[in-house]
């Protein structure tokens, strides 16, 4: 008897039967934005994450040589990938590129409520536009799945802030401070103490003091992003300023601005974005951790190899990870159970007749069961009871006798016949009410 591994989950047919409908919304909405599905593999050189993260971040992957000698790793996340996959390509690809994928990562780090090790993301991405429209875009399709999903709009909000803001404002204090270090402090803001916070700044190169007063920026320009620009002149910081303030209008006209709000402490701590990047929260407090995030990744494109290409996306959990926990908590998760429109059930040796009725069923595009374990009559019955079958249509000796079959309508009780040779006939899901 062997364990499954800490930080990995089975899904049985009923648990993953609401996973399986989450998946699929999130998909649908992708599609109906004109995102097209791709696949990517699940091992990768490990060199890419290094060249990326630095060696450090080889203690949070699932890495080995392989039995060429080869570095690779497990995939942790999808950016990196479709980043090789459109330089590889870059020149056939007609732009803005928008692709998507639902697939499982892997990272080796701390297993808790809503994190494992082995997880699912549905990751979408517009490669290719540097609008203020690309990035509304992508908060569009992310409020609406939370919708399709079942959230009412007044329990998600987008949490939306600006690197470049922020390495701004950290530079205006002191140009040689280390801005992606601090920008990492910056994301542990909500994590941790506001001393420890102080002083992880204060390891990025600001005095206690300077971290303090950056700190206020922010928290100023919570409020309004204008007061920045009132304490603070720098160029590059009015240009940030008004690409998220383009980014919120573009947000307005999508139907999305109800749901983002300023917070200059999101920053996302991964070094390779670039501009405006945002994560979801539950406004009731039900999930206390960002359900997912995004944001732009203009220049990892051209680190690859690439020509300059402007990039934005963004990648919801979907089986077992966060969303699907706040998903839960807020009673719309999908029910956990497996659905059967038919169980063909037969008693004696009606085989032939039963397997025409199921294969014809199936043409129309329905979900079907008949016997294959060669049961009695009440195991076949509390069989069709226990995967929900809808309808039960029972092809007995007497049934065919009298050239007919019956249909019996399970949640009700209520049965009847219908002529063999009309069943199912020309109807896509002919029920009991057809014939009684």
């Amino acid at each position: 008897m062997y364990d499954r591994l800490k930080g990995f989950k089975d899904f049985y047919p009923d648990e993953m039967a609401a996973r399986r409908e989450v998946v699929d919304t999130t998909e649908e909405v992708a599609r109906r934005y004109g995102f097209r599905e791709i696949a990517t593999p699940a091992l990768e050189d490990v060199g890419m994450y290094v060249d990326k993260s630095g060696e450090g971040i080889v203690d949070e992957l699932y890495n080995f040589t392989d039995k060429g000698g080869r570095e690779v790793a497990l995939t942790p996340e999808l950016t990196p990938t479709v980043a090789r996959m459109v330089v590889a390509k870059q020149q056939a690809l007609s732009k803005p590129i928008k692709w998507f994928s639902t697939r499982p990562f892997w990272r080796y780090e701390q297993v808790q409520q809503g994190r494992f090790r082995e997880f699912y993301q549905t990751n979408v991405d517009i490669f290719g536009s540097a609008e203020p429209e690309a990035d509304a875009e992508i908060l569009a399709f992310a409020a609406d799945t939370l919708s399709e999903l079942g959230l009412p709009a007044s329990e998600f909000e987008f949490r939306v802030s600006h690197r470049d803001i922020l390495g701004e404002l950290l530079r205006s204090f002191d140009e040689d401070v280390d801005v992606q270090e601090a920008i990492r402090a910056v994301d542990k803001s909500e994590k941790v103490d506001r001393a420890e916070y102080l002083g992880l700044l204060a390891d990025a190169g600001l005095s206690i003091e300077d971290a303090e007063a950056f700190d206020d920026l922010l928290a100023a320009g919570n409020e309004d992003l204008d007061a920045l620009l009132a304490e603070v002149d720098r160029p590059t910081l009015t240009d940030a300023v008004e690409n998220l303030q383009a980014v919120l209008s573009a947000a307005e006209d999508f139907g999305v601005r109800e749901h983002c709000r300023v917070s200059l402490r999101t920053a996302r701590g991964l070094d390779y974005y670039t501009g405006v990047v945002f994560e979801c929260f539950d406004t009731e407090d039900r999930v206390s951790r960002a359900i997912f995030g995004g944001g732009r990744y203009d220049d990892l494109i051209e680190s690859f190899g690439g020509q300059p290409t402007p990039a934005v996306g963004v990648a919801p959990g979907v089986m077992n990870s966060t969303l699907p926990l706040l998903l839960q908590e807020a009673g719309v998760f999908p029910e956990e159970a497996v659905s059967t429109d038919y169980y063909v059930l037969t008693v004696g040796d009606t085989r032939e007749v039963a397997a025409r009725i199921a294969r014809e069923l199936r043409a129309a595009g329905n979900v079907v069961e008949t016997d294959v374990s060669d049961r009695s009559f009440g195991a076949q019955m509390g069989y069709a009871d226990s995967i929900n079958a809808e309808t039960v249509v029972i092809v007995g000796e007497q049934d065919l006798a009298n050239d007919e079959v019956t249909v019996k309508e399970m949640e009700s009780g209520d049965q009847t016949t219908a002529p063999v040779g009309e069943f199912p006939g020309d109807r896509e899901q002919p029920r009991y009410e057809d014939f009684a």
